[in-house]
């Protein structure tokens, strides 16, 4: 490496050293823009970088002073070199870790140990570079250093997976085998040892205490109840109102689909467990035994749960991997059914590129094929001739495929078909009647979304004693669904001189209906929402949803701001409380509202407070304008000393020297037992021309006699001022 350049570059390595200490310092003061986030969100992308590099040159480092690589002046140069280049990258890593890190949704311990592991890692290297052409620098310290930075580099590895993956992603597959294989059927919860796995394997990687997406825990039975963000996951009885099954059931292209394109998505068998188990009321408690052996959850779960030993030995030979291997394309894959059985399960994708031909060039390994999905493609009934080639098929998946039964009927040759599904399909009541008595061997089969009615799954039932029928969840229009409450669609409720309003709801068909005067909405005389209404002053929207079949949703209100003006420069004039800094002086003109609940992020990000000075601060607008009001939006929680302002005072004019009194108001105190909320409070003035404005809002000076922390200063906590 050319000296100058390294010189630059030790040079760069010292002020890395400082920023990063910095950041590490003053991380809970942090506040990412956009532009930072889309920085910060390349972690993963350039971690790989140092890895290598670090390891490499750790490695060399080890053996630096044996005589033969002592003397030799390449492999010092390359050496130090590249351990310059590893530490530079890795103070990279460090600061888009550190940017990530600030972003909703990661939390607890482990984010902790990977960011102390990995800025160790940067600081550690940092500090071997610097010493080691030191005269006291030997081989037993370069040596003790390699390693311990090549354990680091592991912990942090293994912690960062923990994070994107769940703490048990590398033995998962092992453990999980084990732990269903040690649980006797009898002895099986249904929440602990079916439920649970599931969420374990598809969901708990990014909604865990450290990894908190959402806000959502889906590691313990409380966190589960208690929901995220968006809401309750779960409505007991209620699998369609539950947030869970309608995020599952999104397509998958959608944003909000779980889980999210790229993670390994639930199939078929766990949807219908999760479905049924909420159906179920959502037991946690709950012994699968339990249940009547013909129940269907309990039907799906014991084939979930079958223990490794129970697996079917097959007298059938296998096939050579090569074979297997051959087989497989784009559009069909072909995987053993477990680790060292001979039994093989296919699957086959992309309905445009289906043909017949997929299944005929099987012919090879018919014996072997014990397994069949063809979820989703367009077979028809002359397919089933082929299928039937499979002499030992157990499992057919002809989910949403355009099958009859006249078709079906070719499979009562298979003396080993026990589970076929049929979800989606045209079936209807006489064709099963006629059907199922031909399919002596099959055990379970599944109905849903046919044309089946609930009545008739049960006739079915009971005509087929041996056979279990899964009709799933259906409404029958007797017990009438509550509707959730409508939803904002607009970016913001802040607004400048008019806003369309924007309302929606996830269910189509819906209509909303709404008020703007006070009164709750009713279904029939409140006006219906219809993508017209424009808000030209701050309003307060009450709405609700009605839909025929369903019961209305439950009324919710939305309060839109008007805010016409923005400073073009905010400077704060006395300091903000230590722990509510917010964004500093832009908090007040940002277009973010805070929420309450302090696990919420915007409580923490969006709330600026005072409590043992006045907030003022003063604005600048580069053009004059007319102000005649300001709003002031705050936070009410007087259980723990959170009150409205005692006293606003607005300042305007030309000069920041030479400011009037605009006018000064004060805010309603609360009562005794007052629930938490969100209020706003506004000053009114005579409309004057202003280049400045100088705003003091004072807390309360001291709190009420009635409050358990009387005599002491009261927390202002302030999010937004509007400015009309």
């Amino acid at each position: 490496m050319h000296l100058r350049f390294r010189v630059f570059a030790e040079q760069v390595l010292v002020a890395s050293n400082i920023f990063i200490l910095f950041l590490l310092l003053f991380e809970s003061k942090l506040v990412i823009p956009a532009w930072l986030q889309t920085i910060g969100r390349m972690h993963p992308l350039i971690l790989h970088f140092p890895i290598v590099i670090l390891l490499l040159a750790m490695l060399l480092e080890f053996f630096r002073f044996k005589p033969e690589y002592a003397t030799n002046l390449f492999y010092r140069n390359f050496l130090q070199n590249l351990l310059l280049i590893g530490a530079l990258f890795a103070a990279v890593t460090v600061i888009m870790g550190l940017f990530l890190s600030r972003e909703e949704g990661y939390s607890g311990d482990t984010l902790l140990f990977h960011k102390w592991t990995g800025a160790g890692i940067f600081f550690f290297s940092s500090i071997i570079y610097w010493i080691r052409n030191t005269t006291w620098y030997r081989a037993p310290l370069a040596k003790t250093g390699a390693m311990l930075t090549v354990i680091a580099l592991i912990m942090t590895g293994h912690y960062g997976a923990a994070l994107t993956h769940g703490n048990n992603f590398i033995w998962e597959p092992i453990s999980s085998g084990k732990q269903m294989a040690a649980v006797p059927l009898d002895q099986a919860l249904i929440y602990a040892n079916v439920i649970q796995p599931i969420f374990e394997q598809k969901c708990t990687s990014c909604h865990n205490p450290d990894k908190l997406k959402g806000e959502l825990i889906l590691t313990d039975p409380e966190s589960i109840m208690k929901g995220g963000k968006s809401g309750k996951l779960l409505v007991p009885g209620n699998p369609k109102m539950s947030l869970l099954l309608q995020r599952v059931h999104l397509p998958i292209e959608e944003k909000k689909h779980m889980p999210p394109t790229g993670k390994a998505q639930l199939t078929l068998q766990e949807i219908s467990i999760l479905t049924l188990w909420v159906k179920g009321k959502a037991d946690f408690k709950k012994k699968l035994t339990d249940l009547p052996p013909t129940d269907s959850l309990r039907v799906i779960a014991s084939s979930f749960l079958q223990p490794a030993s129970q697996e079917k030995e097959y007298d059938f030979p296998s096939v050579d991997e090569e074979k297997v291997a051959e087989l497989n394309t784009d559009y069909r894959t072909i995987l053993p059914l477990a680790r060292e059985s001979p039994a093989l399960a296919v699957n086959i994708y992309n309905s445009a590129a289906y043909s017949v031909k997929q299944l005929d060039e099987l012919s090879e390994i018919k014996k072997q094929v014990i397994s069949i999905n063809l979820n989703k493609m367009p077979v028809k009934d002359a397919d089933m001739k082929s299928i039937t080639q499979f002499e030992n098929l157990s499992k057919l998946d002809l989910n949403f495929t355009d099958v009859t039964a006249a078709g079906l009927k070719e499979l009562s040759s298979l003396k080993h078909l026990q589970n076929l599904t049929l979800t989606g399909t045209k079936l209807n009541f006489n064709d099963l009647k006629a059907l199922l008595p031909t399919l002596k061997s099959l055990k379970t089969v599944a109905v849903w979304e046919t044309k089946l009615s609930a009545d008739e799954v049960v006739q079915l039932q009971k005509v087929n004693k041996n056979l279990a029928i899964i009709g799933g969840f259906k409404d029958d229009g007797k017990n009438p669904l509550k509707l959730n409450p409508p939803q904002v669609k607009n970016n913001s409720t802040i607004f400048g001189k008019s806003l369309a309003l924007e309302l929606k709801h996830p269910i189509k068909g819906v209509d909303i209906r709404f008020t703007m005067d006070g009164t709750e909405p009713d279904s029939t005389k409140s006006p219906l929402f219809d993508h017209k209404t424009v808000l030209t002053k701050s309003e307060t929207i009450k709405a609700k949803a009605y839909k025929n079949g369903w019961y209305g949703s439950d009324m919710i209100t939305f309060d839109f701001f008007k805010s016409t003006f923005n400073p073009d420069s905010v400077n704060l004039l006395a300091p903000l409380n230590r722990v509510h800094q917010a964004e500093g002086a832009k908090t007040f003109f940002d277009h973010k509202l805070g929420v309450i609940g302090a696990n919420n992020p915007a409580w923490a990000n969006n709330w600026a407070g005072v409590r043992d000075n006045d907030m003022t601060f003063i604005s600048e607008f580069k053009k004059p304008v007319m102000l005649s009001s300001l709003g002031i939006h705050y936070m009410v929680e007087e259980d723990t000393g959170i009150f409205p302002p005692e006293l606003v005072e607005i300042w305007g004019g030309d000069n920041a020297g030479n400011l009037k009194l605009l006018t000064k108001f004060k805010a309603a105190l609360p009562s005794k037992g007052d629930k938490p909320s969100l209020k706003t409070v506004e000053g009114k003035f005579k409309p004057q021309s202003v280049s400045y404005i100088k705003i003091v809002a004072k807390p309360l000076s001291k709190i009420p006699e009635w409050h358990r922390s009387k005599g002491n200063k009261a927390l202002l906590l302030v999010d937004e001022m509007f400015l009309n």
